[in-house]
């Protein structure tokens, strides 16, 4: 049973055994990435958030001492613009808001602000938990923590002001990272697995599963550590980008097709 086989596929994602659902979803069938275009990519960049904004591609990577938020050529790979972390920081996700951009570290519940485009700091936010990742939807910042509940901020604020619960085959789902909004679903990497998962902001339920072995077969990686980690879509000319942590290519891969 193709449900049964794509959960097994993403029981690594699950850190407690949950109960089966009490209605049989309908399958889901992993749908492969296809490569568009590739480019180089810093094999440095331990890469936590990716994002285009007005056409500018941003990377933030991490590892304490080694974190960083940087604005980067697309087509060269090349950093045009680096601003550091704090050494004792691990750096996690990006989003960009207006003029700004919001970053959040993995621990300590330590949020920042910087302008954009030139990434100076312009103030700081507090949050509760850990911080792995963060996007958008227009109205409001969305934090994932590796847990299956994704925070919904207030970009004035950063008050919570909505959390919503992720499920695959009416099971929560865990180890949401890197997310980015596209054309009206949150798309959300599943650490330490080869998937992208496409998830319905009104209830949380995934739609779809996009399979990046395509991916890894050309990256070659065999860090257990270098997994897919980055999604980043140029909403003026629909394009969609992803990578993986010191992936040596950033690859521009298909849209997925649309879920009813």
């Amino acid at each position: 049973m193709m449900r049964a086989l794509l959960l097994a596929a993403l029981a690594a994602v699950q850190s407690v055994a949950q109960p089966a659902p009490t209605a049989a979803p309908a399958p889901i069938t992993p749908e492969p990435a296809r490569i568009l275009a590739s480019y180089p990519h810093d094999t440095s960049a331990f890469t936590e958030g990716l994002l285009i904004d007005h056409g500018t591609l941003y990377e933030s990577t991490g590892r304490e001492g080694q974190s960083d938020i940087r604005r980067v050529d697309l087509t060269s790979g090349r950093v045009l613009a680096r601003v550091k972390l704090p050494p004792a920081l691990f750096g996690e996700g990006i989003v960009a808001w207006r003029k700004e951009l919001f970053s959040v570290t993995w621990h300590g519940g330590q949020g920042f602000r910087w302008t954009l485009p030139a990434l100076k700091r312009s103030g700081g936010f507090r949050y509760e938990g850990e911080g792995w990742a963060m996007t958008e939807d227009g109205h409001a910042l969305i934090l994932s923590d590796g847990t299956p509940v994704l925070r919904y901020f207030d970009p004035a604020t950063q008050k919570v002001v909505r959390r919503l619960t992720v499920t695959l085959g009416g099971r929560p789902l865990e180890r949401l990272n890197e997310l980015e909004y596209v054309d009206g679903e949150i798309l959300a990497n599943i650490w330490m697995t080869r998937y992208i998962v496409r998830i319905d902001p009104a209830d949380g339920h995934v739609r779809g599963v996009i399979d990046l072995a395509p991916l890894i077969a050309q990256v070659g990686a065999t860090d257990r550590d270098s997994v897919p980690n980055g999604i980043a879509y140029d909403r003026a000319a629909h394009k969609l980008y992803v990578t993986g942590k010191n992936w040596p290519r950033l690859f521009e891969i298909a849209l997925p097709q649309t879920t009813p």
